[in-house]
C-alpha cells in the first residue's frame, strides 16, 4: 500500500481477472496530470468529491456516483473538497467490455460510455464488491460482479463510440507526428524540428495535435512514456531500467510522472505485479464450499438494510452492505 499522511493507494491485479487493473485510493492533495488509459476507467466514489477535466469541461463526482472514462480519452483528476476523495476503481480492457456488450446489450459498433459521470449508488456498490471479492480470492464472485456492473453501466449509460477518422490535412500531420514521437521516444525532436520535418509550422502542428489527441505533443509523449514503462514493469523490468528505456533522465524522473498518472510510484506498482506473477504458480481458486459461503455473504443485504431497487438488478442477488471501510460507500475511511 503506497501512501503518506492521509493519502494512500493500492494499484494491483488479481490473477483471476485477466485484463483488469484494480485500484483503491484516498487522495487529498494529489492532482493527476492530463493523461489517458488504454483501458476503461470505472471509478466508484465512496467519500468526498473528485473533479476531473473531460473534453474541455470540469466534471464533479461525489459519493454514490461513478466517473466513467473511455479508452484513450484525455482527462485529469483532483480533489473537489478540502478533505479529498476516496474511491475504488476497476479498469477493464476494451475487448472484455466489447465481449460483455455483445452478450448483454444491443449496442452496435465499439461500446463506450456516453456520460463521464453517472449517479448510481447501486453500480458503485458493485464496483466496491468486485474489489472486495478480489481481495478475498473469490474468483467466482469477482468475475460475476464485474460483468454485472459493466452490463448495468452499459445499459444505463452506454452507446457506440464515434469512429476517429483521419480526414483533414491537420489530422494526418498529427498522426504522422505521433508516429515519429513513438519511434523516437527516448530522443524526441524539438517542436520546431518535428514541424519542419513534416512540412508545417510549429504552431500549426501544435493546434493539429491538440485537436486530435486532446493534449500538446510533449504532454502526450510523457503519457506514452509512462504507458510503456508500465508495460516494462509488468514484464519484470526494474524501475531504473524502465526509466532509461523510455527516455526519462532517471528513476526519480519516472517516479514523479508515474505517480501523477497512475496514482502510485513505480516501485509499489511493480511489487503488486510481482505478487501476481509469483501467485500464479499456486492454487488460488477457493474450494466450492468456501465460494458458496462467501457468495451468500457477499450477496446478502445487511441486517435491517433494505435491498436496493434497480431496473436491471443482478440475477444472483444484492451486494452486501457489510464490506470493509475501503469497500463500501459511507463507511469510515480511517
Amino acid at each position: 500500500m503506497a501512501g503518506s499522511g492521509q493519502e494512500r493507494a493500492r494499484h494491483w491485479q488479481y490473477e483471476e481477472l485477466p485484463g483488469v487493473d484494480l485500484l483503491r485510493a484516498r487522495y487529498v492533495r494529489k492532482a493527476f496530470t492530463r493523461h489517458t488509459h488504454e483501458h476503461f476507467v470505472i471509478a466508484a466514489i465512496a467519500e468526498g468529491v473528485e473533479v476531473f477535466d473531460h473534453r474541455g469541461g470540469d466534471q464533479y463526482a461525489g459519493p454514490g456516483t461513478l466517473a466513467l472514462i473511455n479508452p484513450d480519452t484525455p482527462h485529469t483528476g483532483r480533489a473537489g473538497v478540502p478533505e479529498g476523495w476516496r474511491y475504488g476503481a476497476v479498469y477493464p480492457a476494451p475487448d472484455l467490455v466489447a465481449e460483455i456488450a455483445a452478450e448483454t446489450t444491443g449496442i452496435r459498433g465499439t461500446p463506450g460510455f456516453v456520460s463521464p459521470v453517472l449517479d448510481d449508488p447501486y453500480a458503485a456498490a458493485l464496483v466496491h464488491q468486485v474489489l472486495r471479492a478480489a481481495d478475498e480470492g473469490n474468483a467466482l464472485a469477482a468475475d460475476t460482479l464485474l460483468r454485472v456492473a459493466v452490463t448495468r453501466l452499459l445499459r444505463l449509460n452506454g452507446g457506440p463510440l464515434p469512429r476517429r477518422e483521419v480526414r483533414t490535412a491537420g489530422a494526418r500531420i498529427a498522426a504522422r507526428a505521433r508516429a515519429v514521437l513513438e519511434e523516437r521516444m527516448t530522443e524526441p525532436p524539438t517542436l520546431e524540428r518535428l514541424a519542419a520535418d513534416l512540412g508545417t509550422s510549429p504552431f500549426a502542428l501544435l493546434r493539429a495535435f491538440r485537436g486530435v489527441y486532446g493534449m500538446p505533443p510533449h504532454t502526450w509523449l510523457t503519457d506514452a512514456r509512462v504507458r510503456r514503462a508500465r508495460q516494462l514493469l509488468d514484464e519484470g523490468t526494474t524501475p531504473a531500467q524502465a526509466a532509461a528505456a523510455v527516455g526519462f533522465t532517471d528513476q526519480s524522473h519516472l517516479s514523479r510522472h508515474f505517480s501523477r498518472i497512475v496514482g502510485v510510484p513505480p516501485g509499489a506498482y511493480r511489487r503488486e505485479r510481482k505478487n501476481v506473477q509469483d501467485a500464479r504458480s499456486r492454487l488460488l481458486l477457493p474450494s466450492g464450499a468456501w465460494q458458496k459461503k462467501q457468495l451468500s455473504q457477499t450477496y446478502a443485504p445487511a441486517p435491517g438494510r433494505p435491498v436496493p431497487t434497480s431496473p436491471t438488478p443482478p440475477s444472483s442477488g444484492t451486494p452486501s452492505g457489510s464490506a470493509s471501510r475501503w469497500d463500501c460507500p459511507g463507511s469510515p475511511s480511517g
